[in-house]
C-alpha cells in the first residue's frame, strides 16, 4: 500500500483573479508544493538526490480534472499518493479538496532522469521501497 500524504493550504488573493476564484494554473502551483513535501515526509531530499545520486524528478504529463472552484481564503487539502512505479518512472494521483468535496484531481507522470545528461534514469529501488512501504 502507497502512502498517502495531505497538506493544507490557504487560499491567498495572489492566488485568485479578479473575481475571487482559483486560477486555474494555481492547482499546479499547490500540487507540486504537496509533492514535495510528501517527499520530505519520506525523508527523501531533492537536493541531496540531485548531489549524491545525480538524479531529478520531472513532470512528463498531467491530466487535471477541474470540478469546483478554490476561492479567497478557503482552507484546502491537497493530496499526494504514488499509484504507480516502473523502471524510471511514477504516477501520483493528487487531489485538492475543501472539506470532503474534491475541487481538483489530477494524475501526474513524474520521470526520473539524470542530471548531468538529462536521459531517463532508472528510479533506485530504496526510493521505489519508499514509495511502496507506507
Amino acid at each position: 500500500m502507497s502512502h498517502k500524504f495531505s497538506i493544507n493550504y490557504r487560499v491567498y488573493y495572489e492566488d485568485t483573479d479578479a473575481g475571487g476564484i482559483v486560477y486555474h494554473a494555481n492547482y499546479l502551483r499547490f500540487c507540486e508544493r504537496a509533492r514535495t513535501e510528501y517527499l520530505r515526509d519520506l525523508e527523501i531530499s531533492q537536493s541531496d538526490l540531485v548531489r549524491d545520486e545525480k538524479l531529478i524528478f520531472v513532470v512528463r504529463r498531467c491530466e487535471i480534472d477541474y470540478l469546483f472552484p478554490a476561492k479567497l481564503d478557503d482552507l484546502i487539502t491537497v493530496t499526494a499518493e504514488v499509484t504507480k512505479t516502473a523502471g524510471t518512472s511514477l504516477i501520483m494521483h493528487q487531489e485538492v479538496r475543501k472539506d470532503e468535496k474534491i475541487l481538483a484531481a489530477m494524475d501526474v507522470v513524474i520521470v526520473c532522469i539524470d542530471s548531468e545528461s538529462y536521459r531517463p534514469k532508472k528510479i533506485p529501488q530504496k526510493l521505489k521501497e519508499l514509495f511502496d512501504a507506507r
